[in-house]
């Protein structure tokens, strides 16, 4: 689909749909829960969609394959089942739109006990985990396609977040970093996790971008560091190398604080697909699987909050301590991995492997 506003560059994604999607977002599609499309939209409260496995599988074991779910008969999607979402708060900010959830996602496919993985753009092969996933909104006042975006899901909890704008020193792709998958929704996406049983649609301030923390303002530029997460490889020589550090950040910086929010009594589509014949995926049993590569955050943090005084993290452990994966890191304090310096409005980032 073609981009029909003027955008700050990286924003808008310049690739084609997807071969399973249609050419462009579509309401009123015919339901198809074997649906294999990869097209999602978020919109508003009511009209959203989310990515999961097309058949009951781990995220960490699907993520190249995930399929679109939505709120709404659109873009040829399989419908998310009404009384799936317990709680939804959508976020819109002046560079991102951001979706967070609480729900039985044993209806989409992900096994109960799943602690879920990071979806994005990119992926492994540079295509995008799923491959050929396409994201739109109108939140600009057009359909749009958003280049840079990421979604964490598991059983129980998603955060979602498409970063609509950007400028000089915040890029779509910092604003929607992707490389802090351990790391949970709350520290990656902070916001008021609070809300189950409510469904709320509210205005909000921008958070830093994932990772990022200010560290001094010389001649009116914010420096900042940022907090690099721990991995290591081996390069095609064979040689290893390590990126990041063991020692973990107990909190992002600073939660925006969220406001003018307005509730709607739950979200859903009036669709009964048990009437029509259609019944709904349930994948009660245990989902140990091959574990995750990423973990959504059980959060119990306040809109407004600063500081590291410590948050929840992933299900069954903390931000600051063992992770989906079972790699442990320290509950210290130590962002500072890689300094950034913003220069003649310009963000240099470098990593300092």
């Amino acid at each position: 689909m073609a981009q029909t506003g003027t955008f700050y560059p990286g924003v808008i994604a310049t690739g084609t749909q997807g071969v399973t999607n249609p050419p462009e977002p579509t309401m009123g599609t015919a339901i198809n829960q074997t649906s294999m499309s990869r097209l999602i939209s978020a919109n508003t409260i009511e009209d959203f969609c989310i990515f999961a496995p097309p058949a009951l599988a781990n995220i960490s074991d699907s993520e190249t394959i995930e399929v679109a779910w939505c709120t709404q008969q659109r873009n040829d999607a399989r419908l998310i089942p009404d009384g799936t979402l317990t709680g939804v708060s959508f976020l819109q900010t002046d560079n991102y739109l951001q979706i967070l959830g609480y729900g039985d996602f044993t209806q989409l496919n992900i096994p109960f006990g799943d602690w879920g993985g990071e979806l994005d753009p990119h992926g492994a092969y540079g295509s995008g985990n799923p491959i050929g996933g396409n994201v739109t909104s109108n939140i600009s006042g057009a359909d749009e396609p958003y280049a840079e975006w990421m979604l964490y899901i598991d059983y129980d909890q998603f955060c979602f977040r498409v970063c609509t704008a950007a400028n000089s020193t915040y890029s779509a792709a910092a604003m929607c970093w992707h490389e802090l998958d351990e790391m949970g929704c709350e520290y990656v996406m902070p916001g008021n996790y609070n809300f189950n049983g409510t469904f709320e649609t509210c205005e909000a301030d921008v958070a830093y971008p994932p990772g990022w923390y200010p560290t001094a303002t010389v001649d009116g530029t914010t420096l900042f560091s940022t907090f690099a997460q721990y991995f290591t490889g081996v390069n095609p020589d064979g040689s290893g190398y390590t990126v990041g550090t063991t020692v973990t950040p107990a909190a992002p910086y600073m939660t925006p604080s969220s406001s003018n929010c307005v509730t709607t009594a739950t979200v859903s589509n009036g669709v009964d697909l048990a009437l029509l014949g259609i019944s709904s995926t349930t994948a009660a049993a245990s989902g140990s699987g091959s574990g995750a590569t990423a973990s959504v955050a059980k959060a119990t943090g306040t809109a407004g909050s600063t500081g590291s005084t410590g948050t929840t993290g992933s299900a069954g452990s903390t931000t600051s301590g063992t992770s989906s994966n079972g790699a442990s890191q320290s509950s210290q304090i130590y962002p500072v991995v890689t300094f950034i310096s913003v220069l003649s409005g310009l963000a240099a980032v470098l990593f300092l492997h």
